[in-house]
């Protein structure tokens, strides 16, 4: 139970980190510039939970009960601190569809994955100090990466396009619902989706993370061979777009 303990010490402090500079920004730069570092603290937060967790349930061998909890958990603070950030590329080029200015999509997208590397080290910083069994044992293997595909390449694909266009799906209709209720609905469907399919593709949905989720010790280039994966999502959103287009019609 330490491990556990530690773990969410460090989800709190990444939480409360990230709500410090997305407050203080806001102060600082009311203007446009405020919502390049929300989308860079915000980015930031959901990696560094995101790389916690991912250690935890791969080396805890937490009961199933208590990561989908976790996991539910999470979803819901995140939803309800992040305001109007995106933290996935995959809704900054959407938004160019939608007739978002080019280079404002493009200035988003390298927050986002600055914000992912950002995280990365600071998940590495975090685990060198031996806070707890599973840090120690991760520092011990020099934080080997471990592999979330539990099929092939395009069985993993697939399974991305579907939970993403799943989850697409729900966040279009979720405006129908009370707002008090929205988040938990978001968290529920994620949960659900991760349970269904993570084993499968690392249930992960998002590009920025994908491509800065290998540790430090691996090779940039083996990173880059899982980031196709995270960019379904972007298909799933522009397919979905269209079939609701073609419903009105």
């Amino acid at each position: 139970m330490t491990d556990l303990y530690v773990s969410l010490a460090v989800l709190g402090a990444a939480v409360l980190l990230s709500e410090a500079i997305r407050r203080t920004a806001a102060r600082l730069f009311p203007g446009g510039y405020w919502v390049y570092l929300l989308e860079a603290a915000s980015t930031f937060q959901l990696c560094c939970c995101t790389h916690e967790l991912k250690l935890l349930g791969e080396t805890a061998r937490l009961e199933l009960p208590v990561g989908l909890t976790l996991t539910y958990t999470m979803t819901v603070i995140h939803l309800l601190t992040f305001r109007e950030a995106t933290c996935n590329p995959s809704g900054a080029l959407e938004g160019i569809f939608r007739g978002t200015s080019s280079s404002r999509a493009a200035a988003v997208i390298a927050c986002q994955f600055g914000a992912a590397v950002a995280a990365q080290f600071f998940a590495s910083s975090v685990w060198s100090l031996g806070l707890s069994d599973i840090h120690v044992r991760h520092r011990r293997f020099g934080f080997r990466c471990f592999d979330p595909l539990g099929g092939t390449l395009l069985e993993a694909a697939a399974v991305e396009l579907g939970c993403a266009f799943v989850v697409q799906g729900a966040a279009m209709h979720v405006h129908k619902l009370d707002q008090k209720l929205r988040a938990h609905f978001i968290a529920a469907v994620i949960t659900a989706l991760v349970y269904a399919g993570g084993s499968i593709s690392g249930a992960v949905f998002n590009p920025a993370w994908r491509a800065a989720s290998c540790c430090l010790r691996r090779s940039f280039l083996s990173s880059l061979e899982r980031v196709p994966l995270g960019w379904t999502s972007l298909l799933s959103r522009n397919r979905r777009r269209h079939i609701s287009s073609s419903d009105v019609l």
